[in-house]
């Protein structure tokens, strides 16, 4: 696959796997798993560029993802995080780093830091592994992120339920304020 065809595809599997399954005439399960072979169907009906589509296309995708954003299990594939459709997703809950951090607009900061991070767009807060990944994720959004620390340590001892969705990426349902403070530069 050219850069093209990668970018295209990505953002293919995006749509179908974390927005709007429904477009491609997917069924998920309750995880958000499709079967392999109806998405490349899918993608291959949706697009006459991807006619040529396999299962070791897609593989590859998943395999060199540099945020591990998909998983392949068998003959199905889903997105381990950026949904805005609802999912249960069962990923892994160990081994969560003591800090997580949270990448936020210099308008927004004062707001989380009082009232705690809450997904808005999607479905689950996305915290990243480092404090540089957290930035990193941030520019996306805005020139210069504030970074947010959480406590996960304490929070996943309090009930909290963090899980890795991704080689940098912990995705939880909410973290109350008390757990949060402002990464001092």
């Amino acid at each position: 696959m050219n850069d093209e065809e990668l970018e295209r595809l990505g953002k293919m599997m995006a749509g179908a796997l974390r927005h709007f399954p429904e477009k491609f005439n997917l069924k998920t399960d309750e995880h958000g798993w499709v079967n392999l072979y109806s998405f490349i169907d899918a993608v291959r009906a949706r697009s006459n560029r991807f006619r040529w589509l396999r299962p070791h296309h897609v593989e590859a995708v998943v395999a060199t993802d540099p945020k591990g954003r998909y998983q392949i299990k068998g003959n199905e594939l889903r997105a381990t995080y950026g949904h805005s459709v609802d999912v249960d997703l069962d990923l892994p809950t160990e081994n969560i780093p003591e800090k997580l951090y949270y990448p936020a607009t210099p308008e927004e900061v004062d707001i989380i830091l009082e009232t705690g991070l809450k997904p808005v767009d999607r479905k689950m807060v996305h915290l990243s592994k480092t404090a540089d990944d957290a930035r990193t994720a941030g520019l996306h959004r805005v020139e210069n992120p504030v970074i947010i620390e959480a406590d996960a340590k304490r929070a996943t001892e309090n009930g909290f339920v963090i899980m890795q969705a991704g080689k940098t990426v912990y995705i939880v349902k909410e973290i109350p304020a008390e757990y949060l403070s402002k990464v001092e530069e």
